[in-house]
């Protein structure tokens, strides 16, 4: 059993988030030290330690080579170099849609890329981004709009990854169903975030993310079904993985599968910091 880990974390939460702080006490009552270093200080010792822990790297989407570089460099990291490689572009929910899980109908526009977009209300955003940042929604009437939102995406030498805008997140939220090591831990509801074209949103403390709106959630049996397959379909379950549900007329569909460093809300669960340690524990036995 690894006795030292690091908690990879940014620039802007030295110490880590609330979250992260509690991860910090899920080991030491498993008797684990666990330290956050911030990934891209090049004088951070990570190598000192047994593994390495993705926790909060929140700014890695405009410098994603350089966090892949820092992954690969690991020794022993989780989740794996491998499956955080997979998971900073959007573009793996091809790979969900091509096994068969509902997804929502997504168009992947890579710079110089157009086609036409889906009918009615769509959701622009870059495939690599954390924190909604770079998101937007765009009304029927705006099609022009979200065209340039794309453009502007590829400006940046970015992918724009294109869907419909599911009505139903208005009124029932985003649903947010939390696994350490396959198991089923604790559910959020995420209210509604993106506004018409971006406007009004206010940046959290960190100014990594918006701020979101969180309150508990018992997920429904279609939830927890479909959750419980996204994980099941992994070769291995990850240590830890949350799996982000939108309802549609015809039940879930599969909006994240947040494998790098996502919010787990712990704060809304009892017991659930040391669950996520025991289950990154093992994974390394």
């Amino acid at each position: 059993m690894a006795k030292r880990l690091a908690l990879a974390t940014c620039e802007e939460l030295p110490q880590l988030d609330e979250d992260g702080q509690g991860v910090v006490a899920g080991f030491a009552a498993l008797g684990v030290e666990a330290t956050p270093l911030v990934w891209t200080n090049t004088e951070a010792p990570f190598s000192d330690f047994d593994a390495t822990v993705i926790r909060t790297c929140w700014d890695y989407a405009p410098v994603r080579e350089q966090f892949l570089d820092f992954a690969n460099s690991q020794v022993v990291l989780r989740n794996t170099a491998s499956l955080i490689t997979w998971n900073t572009d959007k573009r793996y929910l091809e790979d969900f849609h091509q096994a068969g899980f509902p997804v929502p109908e997504s168009l992947y526009l890579a710079p110089g890329e157009m086609a036409d977009f889906p009918e009615g209300r769509v959701v622009v955003k870059p495939t690599v981004g954390a924190g909604s940042r770079g998101a937007r929604r765009f009304e029927a009437n705006e099609l022009s709009s979200a065209i340039s939102h794309a453009q502007e995406l590829h400006r940046l030498g970015a992918t724009a990854l294109v869907q419909p805008y599911l009505e139903g997140v208005d009124l029932y939220g985003e649903a947010a169903l939390i696994f350490f090591g396959g198991v089923f831990s604790h559910a959020v509801n995420k209210a509604a975030m993106l506004s018409v074209g971006g406007r009004g949103r206010a940046l959290d403390a960190t100014g990594l993310a918006f701020a979101e709106n969180i309150t508990p959630h018992t997920p429904t049996t279609e939830e927890f079904d479909l959750a419980h397959e996204v994980v099941g379909w992994f070769d291995e379950p990850p240590p830890y993985v949350r799996v982000d549900l939108l309802p549609d007329k015809n039940g879930p569909v599969i909006v994240e599968v947040e494998l790098v460093e996502p919010s787990l809300f712990f704060s809304f669960t009892t017991g659930g910091e040391e669950r996520y340690a025991r289950a990154i524990l093992d994974s390394l036995n």
